[in-house]
């Protein structure tokens, strides 16, 4: 299983769908849609809704997630939206605005 790498300088405005994970060092805006892993770099910038099975946030993320396993938010990440996740991690020294919906049905 590769992995995708949207590396620095790089910007991505569209969709991006698909099954194999992506690491985001650069930025993307629009929608993210895959059935692997998001893992946002330090560097990273995403102005995206994210609909997936697992989100690494170490950068920036304005946009909703949506993730059917897990959302981590290490102490550099920072996340404006909500987020609807079975088991999410809020690392000390990170940020978030927005709403957590753990509903697990």
């Amino acid at each position: 299983m590769a992995e995708t790498i949207i590396a620095q300088g790089i910007t991505i405005d569209g969709e991006i769908s698909g099954d194999e994970p992506v690491l985001i060092e650069g930025t993307v805006k629009g929608k993210i849609t895959l059935s692997a892993t998001v893992t946002v770099a330090e560097e990273g910038v995403v102005e995206a809704d994210i609909e997936t099975t697992e989100v690494q946030i170490s950068g920036t993320l304005t946009g909703n997630v949506a993730a059917n396993e897990r959302v981590e938010i290490a102490p550099s990440g920072k996340v404006i939206g909500d987020i609807k996740a079975p088991r999410i991690l809020i690392a000390d020294g990170a940020g978030f605005k927005g709403h957590i919906d753990m509903d697990v049905e």
